[in-house]
């Protein structure tokens, strides 16, 4: 019993010189939590409409009508339904519309050709004549996935007017009162098709961008406390700290977990406040709120992976204090390992994103299996036994990490 309270002493004391010499690090500190907030807002409202297809977006489109009939008006309006992106209302001439394109202000201008409405199957344009085609003028700078997916809107549904159009017309030819009484307009099909998230017993909605971008940075802060626990670190040792408590039979293994509370307790509260600006400061700014899981075991298996991320990222930081000789050494190594870890590991840019071998290669990093957890549980509602797997491969990496800090500081205090 006394030689257990002696060792609880020397911790707690070990834990209050960790706590003061991490409150002193002021811009480590900034780095902890500033940064994050910083990519988790900026990322939320840059990556919003890459996760959300169907949110209309900022590039803005025009229509031209030249023909000016009820037809073409009608068609006009259907495609304003069915599109996603900025309605920028109609513009008067191609001249308009070109000095729109020049100016930035759309980045799409549909053209429909005088005649537009004889031409439908329905119109009174003679047969042999030849039919006046749509034209689509595009900023060239607009990527050519989004030309293309306009083109396609704009072909698909033109395609289904004329249908409906024709129709009419046999309807009309044939006698048949259902088919004459066919308003293109009130028999439009659904052109929408609603996505949901279909894992479990109902259907949920689908998953927005700080969804992804809250776990993804957070994990990234968790790692960078490789920055300020390596200066307080290697400081001890350059001043002769980690020699006088040697010399006073303090255990180095016990040096070290005085080292992980202080730090566990950091990465704790940056997932608090990484929380709460996906909850309330993204929702301010224009994007979505961070939806959290409902019921104790989800919030259980949350704190699980925040705990096992925490161990883990806070081991590979004592990893990088014990290989470093200076404060510079432990910033560039730590700092490009965390970067490469986020690179390969999701953080930077979505897995799915990457091809095949990307994404096998992704399974080697750390902040790969810990974003795995978060989104098991905030993207697919898993409870306490769908973490265990990324949360066990923290813990062996974390104690794997400890393990050779251990080693690498008994080889040289033997020297």
């Amino acid at each position: 019993m006394a030689m257990a309270h002696r060792l609880l002493v020397r911790l707690a004391a070990l834990w209050q010189k960790e706590t003061l010499a991490l409150l002193r690090d002021r811009h480590g500190l900034a780095a902890l939590f500033l940064m994050p907030m910083i990519f988790i807002l900026v990322m939320s409202l840059a990556l919003r409409d890459a996760f959300d297809a169907g949110a209309a977006t900022d590039l803005g489109y025009a229509i031209v009508d030249l023909d000016d009939s009820p037809t073409s008006r009608q068609y006009a309006e259907r495609l304003r339904r069915l599109l996603t992106f900025r309605d920028s209302g109609t513009l008067a001439d191609e001249a308009a519309a070109r000095q729109a394109l020049r100016s930035g202000e759309i980045g799409f201008a549909l053209v429909l050709p005088a005649g537009f409405a004889a031409a439908q199957p329905d119109g009174a344009q003679a047969r042999g004549t030849e039919r006046p085609a749509l034209r689509l003028l595009v900023d060239p700078v607009v990527p050519q996935a989004l030309q293309t997916a306009f083109r396609l809107h704009a072909e698909a549904e033109l395609g289904r007017f004329q249908a409906e159009l024709l129709m009419h017309r046999l309807g009309r030819a044939l006698m048949i009162p259902e088919l004459q009484s066919l308003d293109p307009a009130a028999h439009a099909l659904p052109v929408a098709v609603i996505a949901a998230a279909g894992r479990g017993g109902e259907d949920r909605a689908m998953p927005s961008s700080v969804q992804q971008s809250v776990p993804a940075w957070l994990i990234f802060s968790m790692f960078f406390v490789v920055i300020p626990l390596s200066a307080v670190f290697i400081a001890e040792r350059q001043h002769g700290t980690l020699q006088r408590l040697a010399s006073q039979q303090v255990p180095f293994g016990l040096i070290l977990a005085g080292k992980l509370l202080p730090f566990f307790v950091v990465n704790q509260i940056q997932a608090v406040l990484m929380v709460l600006v996906g909850r309330h400061l993204v929702p301010l700014a224009g994007g979505e709120a961070l939806v959290l899981p409902a019921g104790a075991a989800a919030w259980a298996a949350l704190w699980l992976i925040s705990a096992a991320a925490s161990l883990a990222a806070v081991g590979w930081a004592l990893l990088i204090a014990s290989l470093a000789r200076t404060t510079e050494q432990a910033t560039v190594i730590g700092g490009v390992g965390n970067i490469l870890m986020g690179a390969i590991g999701g953080i930077m840019v979505p897995a799915f994103f990457m091809p095949d071998f990307m994404q096998q290669l992704a399974q080697l990093s750390p902040m790969a299996w810990a974003l795995e957890g978060f989104h098991r549980v905030l993207l697919q509602h898993g409870g306490l036994g769908d973490v265990l797997g990324p949360a066990a491969a923290l813990l062996g990496f974390a104690l794997a990490a400890l393990g050779v800090a251990v080693l690498m500081n008994l080889r040289s205090r033997s020297r």
